[in-house]
């Protein structure tokens, strides 16, 4: 897939795709409209960050591009990509532990602190998209 040109955008299955990691200058998107929410992406080589209805969901450093990012009640998935390997943070339920699972395979069990907040590192240098799915336990 790589770089989302239009910096966000809704996709044909009903999901979210965002973020430009190849741009050399800050980009940014306010008020787009995806299932009845307020999205706002800021992009660049050097962070990617999403916001939903002003409060934090996304953000990667460096910038990363996600495609078919998908919210739910239970966590998140979507496919990362990005020419460096990132620091990701995800906004998520405060306190509540997650199983995190990249490229398919179990990194082991997260805990958000009390905003909610989980980090992780990937490995994205030459590996195309990487699924990223964090599932609450």
């Amino acid at each position: 897939m790589s770089a989302v040109q239009e910096l966000i955008r809704n996709t044909e299955n009903g999901a979210l795709s965002f973020g430009n990691h190849t741009l050399s200058a800050k980009a940014k998107k306010e008020d787009f409209k995806h299932k009845g929410d307020l999205y706002k992406v800021k992009t660049y080589n050097e962070i990617t960050k999403l916001e939903k209805n002003g409060l934090f969901v996304y953000e990667s450093v460096p910038g990363t591009s996600v495609n078919d990012f998908e919210e739910t009640a239970d966590g998140i998935r979507c496919l990362v990509e990005g020419d460096k390997d990132a620091q990701i943070t995800l906004g998520l339920a405060d306190d509540s532990e997650y199983e995190v699972f990249v490229g398919g395979n179990s990194i082991g069990k997260m805990k958000t602190n009390l905003g909610g907040k989980l980090s992780l590192s990937m490995e994205l240098a030459n590996e195309g998209e990487v699924e990223l799915n964090v599932k609450k336990l």
